[in-house]
Parts: C-alpha cells; sequence; structure tokens
C-alpha cells in the first residue's frame, strides 16, 4: 500500500485527505531548519504517541508512549543528532510532549536515517494538524479523524510518496 501526497492532499486507498506540508513548500534539497517538506520515498519506522490522551491505539508498526522528557534532536553538531533524546539535553531539540496536541500521533518516516548527514534536515513526521491547518516546519500534517483511521492500515512496508 501506498500514500500519496500531492499539492496538500494526501492520497490513501479511497481516502483523499487535506493536509498541510511545510511553510516554505515541498524540496528536493532539504536542509536543516528550512521549513520545507522534502521530496522522495519514505516508509514510516515509528509510531509516537500521548498514552494519556490516545487511548485504544490500533496499529501495525512499532509504537513508543511519549513521555515528558522526550525530543528529537536539530542540533547538526550533535552526536545525537535526528535521533530521539532525553531532557535534560545540552544541544537543541524539540519537544515531543506539548500542551497543543499536534504531537498526540507522530509517525516517523525515515528521513535521513542510513545514513544520518548532516544539516540535511531532521525529523520529518505525519502527525495531528491544527484546526487551521497552519503550515509546519517541514513535516506533514493531517487532522485527528483522519490519522486514527489510517493508522490501523499503515504498516512498515507501506511507502510515502512525497511529489
Amino acid at each position: 500500500m501506498h500514500i500519496y501526497l500531492k499539492k496538500k492532499i494526501l492520497y490513501f486507498q479511497d481516502y483523499k485527505i487535506k493536509c498541510s506540508i511545510g511553510k516554505r513548500g515541498l524540496t528536493s534539497r532539504k536542509s536543516e531548519g528550512d521549513l520545507k517538506t522534502p521530496k522522495g520515498n519514505f516508509n514510516f519506522t515509528l509510531l509516537l504517541y500521548r498514552a494519556d490522551r490516545i487511548k485504544n491505539i490500533r496499529t501495525r508498526i512499532k509504537k513508543r508512549k511519549i513521555k515528558k522528557n522526550f525530543g528529537w534532536c536539530d542540533d547538526p553538531s550533535s552526536p545525537c543528532y535526528n535521533k530521539l533524546i532525553h531532557f535534560p539535553f545540552k544541544k537543541s531539540a524539540e519537544k515531543l510532549y506539548l500542551k497543543k496536541n499536534i504531537y498526540d500521533l507522530i509517525l516517523v518516516l525515515n528521513f535521513n536515517t542510513r545514513p544520518i548527514i548532516k544539516n540535511k534536515g531532521s525529523a520529518i513526521f505525519l502527525h495531528i494538524a491544527t484546526k487551521k491547518f497552519s503550515p509546519t516546519k517541514g513535516c506533514v500534517a493531517i487532522q485527528k479523524k483522519d490519522l486514527t483511521k489510517i493508522l490501523p492500515l499503515i504498516t512498515k512496508k507501506t511507502k510515502f510518496f512525497i511529489s
């Protein structure tokens, strides 16, 4: 099964889902902090979720509960660049445990993972969109109801094509 992203719409099986992308659009040359969503073919490697907000989660990929000290390193000078970290952390990292709900469900894509290339960009997620579908920092975001609907259908073999 495949998911296709074209012009801020995700296509998956019979679903056509509105989404938001990076503030500066799509790119074939992603770099850290450019606010662009990378073009390419990706797989989902992990589901991170807020167990206090999301109950009875159904998924066919590896999952992990988000704890209050979880973050994702976005500092290219760190040996932990583009990896899950735990706070306190001395380098720059994005917090994953937020008051707002955008990170209640996070599907991690295998962008810049094997090998990790410094400054190429970190943490491309499929996560929950804001009510107004505000642009992301480079991720793809959809409504919570849509994400919970497609989540049980996604496997580690599901391809996510961003073009």
